[in-house]
Protein backbone atom coordinates (compact mmCIF):
# COMPACT_ATOMS: atom_id res chain seq x y z
CA UNK A 1 0.00 0.00 0.00
CA UNK A 2 1.52 3.45 -1.00
CA UNK A 3 1.03 6.36 1.21
CA UNK A 4 0.11 10.06 -0.46
CA UNK A 5 4.10 10.84 -0.34
CA UNK A 6 4.86 7.57 -1.27
CA UNK A 7 7.20 7.40 -4.68
CA UNK A 8 4.89 5.05 -6.55
CA UNK A 9 1.69 7.50 -5.83
CA UNK A 10 2.59 9.98 -8.54
CA UNK A 11 2.61 6.48 -10.81
CA UNK A 12 -1.03 4.73 -9.27
CA UNK A 13 -2.43 8.78 -9.90
CA UNK A 14 -1.26 8.69 -13.33
CA UNK A 15 -2.81 5.38 -14.34
CA UNK A 16 -5.78 6.28 -12.86
CA UNK A 17 -5.85 9.70 -15.12
CA UNK A 18 -5.31 7.44 -17.79
CA UNK A 19 -8.21 5.61 -16.93
CA UNK A 20 -10.50 7.99 -16.15
CA UNK A 21 -9.09 9.60 -19.93
CA UNK A 22 -10.13 6.25 -21.31
CA UNK A 23 -13.26 6.15 -19.92
CA UNK A 24 -13.93 9.90 -21.18
CA UNK A 25 -13.53 8.55 -24.44
CA UNK A 26 -15.50 5.68 -24.53
CA UNK A 27 -18.21 7.48 -23.02
CA UNK A 28 -17.97 10.51 -25.97
CA UNK A 29 -17.81 7.38 -28.23
CA UNK A 30 -20.97 6.22 -26.95
CA UNK A 31 -23.57 9.30 -26.10
CA UNK A 32 -22.07 11.28 -28.66
CA UNK A 33 -21.07 15.01 -29.40
CA UNK A 34 -24.22 16.09 -27.80
CA UNK A 35 -22.11 15.65 -24.17
CA UNK A 36 -18.61 16.59 -25.12
CA UNK A 37 -18.73 19.97 -23.05
CA UNK A 38 -19.99 17.74 -20.29
CA UNK A 39 -17.55 15.22 -20.62
CA UNK A 40 -14.35 17.52 -20.97
CA UNK A 41 -15.87 19.38 -17.92
CA UNK A 42 -15.15 16.62 -15.73
CA UNK A 43 -12.06 14.98 -17.36
CA UNK A 44 -10.20 18.45 -16.75
CA UNK A 45 -12.04 18.91 -13.50
CA UNK A 46 -10.00 15.73 -11.93
CA UNK A 47 -6.92 16.96 -13.67
CA UNK A 48 -7.46 19.89 -12.06
CA UNK A 49 -7.97 18.49 -8.55
CA UNK A 50 -5.11 16.33 -9.25
CA UNK A 51 -2.81 19.28 -10.16
CA UNK A 52 -3.92 21.09 -6.73
CA UNK A 53 -3.34 17.75 -4.46
CA UNK A 54 0.20 18.09 -5.74
CA UNK A 55 0.74 21.64 -5.52
CA UNK A 56 -0.88 21.82 -2.05
CA UNK A 57 1.21 18.44 -1.17
CA UNK A 58 4.68 20.21 -2.48
CA UNK A 59 4.18 23.56 -0.49
CA UNK A 60 2.99 21.58 2.48
CA UNK A 61 6.31 19.73 2.49
CA UNK A 62 8.69 22.86 1.33
CA UNK A 63 6.93 24.54 4.23
CA UNK A 64 7.51 21.97 6.64
CA UNK A 65 11.13 21.82 5.60
CA UNK A 66 12.15 25.65 5.58
CA UNK A 67 10.51 25.61 9.33
CA UNK A 68 12.83 22.80 10.00
CA UNK A 69 15.83 24.34 8.36
CA UNK A 70 14.71 27.28 10.38
CA UNK A 71 14.36 25.55 13.73
CA UNK A 72 17.62 24.02 13.14
CA UNK A 73 20.24 26.88 12.34
CA UNK A 74 20.51 30.29 13.14
CA UNK A 75 20.78 31.51 10.04
CA UNK A 76 18.34 33.82 8.43
CA UNK A 77 16.20 31.84 5.32
CA UNK A 78 17.26 32.52 2.07
CA UNK A 79 15.45 35.71 0.07
CA UNK A 80 13.03 34.79 -2.08
CA UNK A 81 14.15 36.61 -4.89
CA UNK A 82 17.16 34.71 -6.42
CA UNK A 83 17.85 33.62 -10.20
CA UNK A 84 16.99 30.27 -9.64
CA UNK A 85 13.54 31.41 -8.64
CA UNK A 86 13.04 33.74 -11.27
CA UNK A 87 14.46 31.55 -14.13
CA UNK A 88 12.35 28.66 -12.58
CA UNK A 89 9.15 30.17 -12.78
CA UNK A 90 9.81 31.43 -16.33
CA UNK A 91 10.42 27.58 -17.48
CA UNK A 92 7.80 26.43 -15.68
CA UNK A 93 5.23 29.50 -16.84
CA UNK A 94 6.58 28.15 -20.57
CA UNK A 95 6.17 24.34 -20.12
CA UNK A 96 2.88 24.65 -18.89
CA UNK A 97 2.20 26.98 -21.43
CA UNK A 98 2.41 24.15 -23.75
CA UNK A 99 -0.85 22.14 -22.82
CA UNK A 100 -3.03 24.67 -22.16
CA UNK A 101 -2.55 26.73 -25.07
CA UNK A 102 -3.47 22.68 -26.62
CA UNK A 103 -6.14 22.52 -24.50
CA UNK A 104 -7.93 26.32 -25.09
CA UNK A 105 -6.58 26.02 -28.83
CA UNK A 106 -8.92 23.23 -29.39
CA UNK A 107 -11.90 24.37 -26.90
CA UNK A 108 -12.51 27.35 -28.06
CA UNK A 109 -10.21 28.12 -31.19
CA UNK A 110 -7.74 31.37 -31.59
CA UNK A 111 -9.58 33.04 -29.10
CA UNK A 112 -9.23 30.57 -26.39
CA UNK A 113 -4.88 30.34 -27.50
CA UNK A 114 -5.14 34.29 -27.18
CA UNK A 115 -6.78 34.35 -23.52
CA UNK A 116 -4.20 31.90 -22.77
CA UNK A 117 -1.34 33.63 -23.54
CA UNK A 118 -2.76 37.23 -22.09
CA UNK A 119 -2.83 34.95 -19.26
CA UNK A 120 0.83 33.68 -19.32
CA UNK A 121 2.15 37.01 -19.86
CA UNK A 122 -0.14 38.38 -17.03
CA UNK A 123 0.86 35.59 -14.64
CA UNK A 124 4.69 36.71 -15.63
CA UNK A 125 4.44 40.26 -15.27
CA UNK A 126 2.93 40.04 -12.13
CA UNK A 127 5.93 37.83 -10.95
CA UNK A 128 8.06 40.62 -12.33
CA UNK A 129 6.38 43.61 -10.75
CA UNK A 130 6.36 41.63 -7.47
CA UNK A 131 9.79 41.28 -7.44
CA UNK A 132 10.79 44.54 -9.01
CA UNK A 133 8.02 46.99 -8.05
CA UNK A 134 9.90 50.18 -9.46
CA UNK A 135 9.13 48.63 -13.19
CA UNK A 136 5.59 50.35 -12.29
CA UNK A 137 6.96 53.63 -11.56
CA UNK A 138 9.36 53.68 -14.93
CA UNK A 139 11.85 54.62 -12.40
CA UNK A 140 14.96 53.13 -11.42
CA UNK A 141 17.44 53.24 -8.11
CA UNK A 142 20.42 55.39 -8.77
CA UNK A 143 23.61 53.23 -8.14
CA UNK A 144 25.85 55.76 -7.61
CA UNK A 145 26.75 55.35 -11.01
CA UNK A 146 25.97 57.68 -14.51
CA UNK A 147 24.02 56.38 -16.79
Amino acid sequence: MSTPDSPDAGLKKDADLRKDLDATVRARTELGDDYDSALIDSFLGKVEQRIDDTVDRRVRRQLAERQMATARSTRRPKDADTWTERFGFAIISLVLAIPLTAICGALAGMTGTIATWVGIVGVNFAQAVRLNPELLSGRRERSGRPD
